[in-house]
């Protein structure tokens, strides 16, 4: 989810007339044009060059940024899909899901996020462009926006075998939640409901780790509440560093329309509540573990917020801390009823 900006097309050469002493006898000095082009027809051509969109100009060669295969690494968004997938990781793992059954999950996961972030980067590219946003290979012609939408439809004609093998409710779940992740990249990410994908997407996880183990039980409603909770936190906190520059960009979500300050008066809130959930939702009392993990994600969820005028992803890693506590009391409590 959340979680990632340069150049424009070179101007044109110079195209003056030459030098009148430079034309031969007679000549109008005024009808000639460095390459003996028609200067209407020159000026038409200075003309698509200057007007030509960024995001549409040929990948650089290999040497530029390690050439195509490092722009298509760095076009997958590859922190928040990393992030994910360990998250993925570790709770099958620690929910019993075994070594094959895990790697299959964790595979779906991968895929999925890859397929999303390549999206994001090949819709986004001409506005990025625009912007003159760094670190976009899509928008800064490292790498072709096609490539990226190849190596996005690629990704997720994977994703659709590998959701399905993990169960067919599993697998629906999975494939929905990228659905809506796809929606956010095309439409939703403007709107007033740009959180909606991230909530789905976060509850999503847990679900589907459960569901894929043997006999698919149900999983546990705190696990998905969570999971919806820090998916909406994770959305304010990815896109708290850039409203400024989102808003120059057209872009209206929710923080935006917050602004900074509301969003960093928000965030806490959802934090400090998925790890409320986790702590308090079972139905055992609280114990010593579940409240050192309300006391700690309390203070990284007010310290993170405060701190993100000095450094403008505190927030962000505010979140990613909570989260760390969060996973730890799903791996202790599991994911699925039974």
């Amino acid at each position: 989810m959340d979680a990632t900006e340069r150049m424009g097309p070179a101007g044109p050469l110079p195209a003056g007339p030459l030098p009148a002493d430079s034309l031969p006898a007679g000549a109008d000095p005024a009808d000639a044009s460095p390459t003996g082009q028609d200067p209407a027809e020159a000026d038409r051509a200075d003309a698509d060059q200057t007007d030509r969109d960024p995001a549409e100009a040929d990948p650089a060669d290999d040497g530029r940024r390690g050439g195509r295969l490092v722009g298509l690494a760095l076009a997958c968004h590859p922190g928040p899909a990393l992030a994910v997938t360990a998250l993925t990781c570790a709770l099958s793992f620690g929910s019993g899901l075994g070594g094959p059954r895990s790697a299959l999950v964790t595979a779906a996961v991968l895929t999925g996020q890859l397929s999303v972030g390549w999206c994001n980067d090949a819709y986004d590219a001409r506005r990025d462009a625009r912007a003159g946003r760094r670190g976009k290979p899509a928008s800064d012609g490292t790498v072709g926006t096609g490539a990226v939408w190849t190596a996005a439809a690629t990704a997720l004609a994977g994703c659709v075998p590998l959701s399905l093998a993990c169960g067919t409710l599993a697998g629906t779940v999975h494939l929905a939640a990228v659905a809506a992740a796809w929606l956010y990249n095309l439409r939703l990410k403007a709107t007033a409901l740009s959180w909606l994908p991230y909530v789905a997407g976060f509850a999503a996880l847990p679900a589907v780790v459960a569901l894929a183990l043997p006999g698919g039980p149900a999983p546990r409603w705190w696990t998905v509440a969570a999971g919806a909770l820090l998916g909406f936190a994770a959305h304010l906190a990815d896109t708290l560093p850039d409203i400024a520059a989102d808003r120059a960009a057209g872009i209206r979500g929710l923080p935006h329309r917050l602004g900074d300050r509301g969003t960093r008066l928000l965030l806490p809130l959802p934090l400090l509540a998925a790890t409320a959930v986790l702590a308090l939702g079972p139905p055992d009392p609280l114990d010593a573990g579940g409240a050192a993990a309300l006391a700690w994600a309390g203070a990284a969820a007010l310290t993170g917020p405060a701190l993100g005028r000095r450094w403008r992803k505190a927030a962000l890693a505010a979140a990613v801390a909570v989260a760390a506590v969060d996973l730890a009391l799903l791996l202790v409590r599991g994911v699925a009823a039974g």
